[in-house]
């Protein structure tokens, strides 16, 4: 088996200031790559603080966007290139952070054009996937990207979002519950079952160890222990923190794993039809969930608190309300998962297209 995560996470209240005097060296100027929202939860002004304390200068981008391009990365590599930058804040969800870790591989790659982030390393080039140093402050609890090497990026030349072939791990994950206080339910829930599809989907795959699966199993029961406020609870502080908990130990389970069917079949729906992220995996988590043999499903149910799958989709059905996957999409996204060898090899039965039609026709039944 084998093990491997470079980043030094702190998982706890104020870690961004609290550990300031580590992150905040890492340069003498930080771009900070964001959105909007991050000045609302308290996110950005507590890495800007960090930063002045440490006397260390920052270039904030605050207009990253949901589901990032490829030429939004290069537009903000040529703002760090102008700024003099030399590492790389993402605060948000995975839209900032996916957008962080590409920016830094491309600053380090100031002389390559976007032809590169798709590249494969065929050669063997060592300095492939060298980046400047990353540090990401999540504040949703779903993509965990924080620890995870993946930079996953809308590619409007083939229509598709698409992760990057290079291993871009953060230098450091700062999370923190609280930024979770004040964020509106819908986002709670897309991003908490973009947390579940994780868990289910790395525990469902070809490269689980146990290690994977450890992760999965603890983590599958902190998540069953909130989500209840996913259908209406309260949700306090100590409930953001389990959230945001699951989300980094989900994030954990992939980077090893990777994905498989579910994620890469979201990616159509985000990209033709706009659903956000979370609940377009959610579309396809019965049917694969389905797919599996009796006795894994059974683990997972069990783990994540629910008794069959009757339940389990009826959960989901609560969650995300009606959707429908029009038959065009539906071939479209068949066709694509058959030749998308990737997320192919992660699954661990027969894939055919039969059986691809079986899951995205599953949440409507």
């Amino acid at each position: 088996m084998y093990f491997y995560l470079p980043t030094r996470i702190y998982s706890e209240r104020d870690s961004v200031k609290k550990h300031g005097n580590e992150w905040a060296c890492l340069g003498r100027k930080a771009l900070i790559v964001t959105g909007k929202s991050s000045a609302e939860n308290g996110a950005l002004q507590d890495v800007i603080e960090a930063l002045e304390k440490q006397g260390t200068s920052y270039f904030v981008f605050d207009e990253t966007q949901q589901n990032p391009s490829v030429e939004l990365v290069l537009e903000i590599r040529e703002t760090g290139i102008e700024q003099q930058v030399d590492f790389v804040v993402g605060i948000g969800g995975g839209s900032p952070m996916d957008a962080a870790k590409a920016v830094a591989l491309m600053l380090a790659h100031s002389d390559k054009g976007a032809e590169f982030l798709y590249e494969r390393n065929i050669a063997g080039e060592q300095d492939y996937d060298a980046a400047f140093p990353v540090v990401e402050v999540p504040t949703t609890c779903g993509t965990g990207s924080e620890v995870t090497p993946y930079a996953i990026l809308t590619r409007h030349d083939t229509c598709i979002k698409a992760s990057l072939p290079h291993k871009i791990y953060p230098a450091y994950a700062l999370v923190d519950g609280k930024y979770l206080l004040g964020t509106k339910r819908e986002i709670i829930v897309n991003t908490a079952v973009d947390t579940l599809g994780h868990f289910i989907e790395s525990y469902i795959n070809t490269n689980a160890t146990d290690f994977s699966r450890m992760l999965c199993e603890y983590g599958l029961g902190v998540w069953r222990s909130v989500k209840n406020v996913l259908i209406g609870a309260g949700l306090t502080v100590q409930e953001c923190d389990a959230m945001m908990f699951s989300s980094t130990l989900a994030g954990m389970a992939i980077a090893h794993t990777g994905t498989a069917l579910p994620h890469g079949l979201s990616y159509y729906l985000t990209y033709e039809n706009g659903v956000p992220h979370g609940r377009a995996v959610g579309y396809f988590l019965p049917g694969y969930l389905a797919a599996s043999g009796p006795m894994i499903r059974k683990k997972i149910l069990s783990y994540a608190g629910f008794p069959d799958m009757q339940y389990f989709t009826a959960f989901i059905h609560r969650l995300l309300g009606a959707e429908k996957m029009d038959e065009k999409l539906m071939k479209k996204a068949v066709s694509g998962l058959m030749s998308n060898e990737s997320k192919l090899r992660n699954v661990p039965f027969e894939v055919t297209e039969d059986l691809l039609y079986r899951i995205c026709n599953r949440y409507s039944q």
